[in-house]
């Protein structure tokens, strides 16, 4: 297949932006088997509502600036990437990137955010890979599957009635325990294969938003592996021992 590139403004009034994109193109391939990346539309400026909401697998939005709430939304397959302009000379990580509800019910794909986002990150998440350097309260709520790498600072209530899925949380300043609903996840040490899985989405993270927090821990690996939390749902946890066993 060809490859298709387009370069676009966007402004905040382009509300759910990749979502009628997708539809057009499953209803001609009467199914969806692209490859990742077949068509490429890199945007500047600041995408409105709903940025990549439903977006189907072989579609990537790119965005140089930022966007609103619920980035991701529904997203089937395909990827969203969202960072600062960059001539901007603002750390990315102390500032908010994307709003409130981004990667809600998510169900496949890859979300690459640098900087900050509001509350609600990930709620209903089945599938998607998410990679954020801070999110607000109530993160990865009711999430059921899928992997979320925060790279930051998390606000409270996280994890509540998360059952399924694995968030890595970064956490040098060992704040992130006092924001946690302990009912139905544990606090994990990172085994090697969490190492080694965390790794590649530290790598794409870089690759995809040239992120500074994501550059400063690959550089230091060694170090800063031990500042990362696993977060397991007992349920999940549970249902992998009695399939090994």
């Amino acid at each position: 297949t060809k490859t298709v590139q387009l370069n676009s403004k966007i402004t905040n009034v382009d509300r759910a932006v990749g979502a009628m994109l997708s539809s057009r193109l499953v209803k001609a391939r009467g199914g969806n088997t692209l490859k990742d990346d077949s068509i490429h539309v890199k945007f500047t400026g600041s995408a409105g509502q709903s940025l990549g909401a439903f977006t189907a697998k072989g579609i990537t939005l790119e965005v140089e600036g930022d966007a609103n709430d619920y980035v991701g939304k529904g997203l089937s397959g395909g990827r969203v990437i969202v960072y600062p302009p960059k001539n901007s000379t603002f750390n990315a990580q102390d500032e908010i990137i994307a709003g409130n509800v981004c990667g809600y019910g998510a169900t496949g794909g890859e979300i690459y955010l640098s900087g900050c986002v509001s509350e609600r990150f990930c709620v209903r998440n089945s599938g998607v890979t998410a990679v954020v350097e801070g999110i607000g309260d109530h993160g990865c709520e009711y999430m059921t599957g899928g992997r979320v790498t925060i790279l930051g600072e998390v606000g409270r209530n996280f994890g509540a009635g998360m059952s399924g899925g694995i968030a890595y949380v970064y956490n040098p300043n060992d704040t992130f325990k006092d924001m946690v609903n302990p009912v139905m996840i544990d606090l994990d040490p990172m085994d090697e294969d969490a190492q080694a899985e965390l790794k590649t989405f530290v790598s794409s993270h870089l690759q995809f938003t040239g992120s500074k927090v994501a550059q400063r821990i690959l550089d230091n690996w060694n170090d800063e592996i031990k500042h990362f939390i696993k977060v397991m749902p007992k349920d999940f946890k549970r249902v992998l021992a009695e399939r090994k066993a």
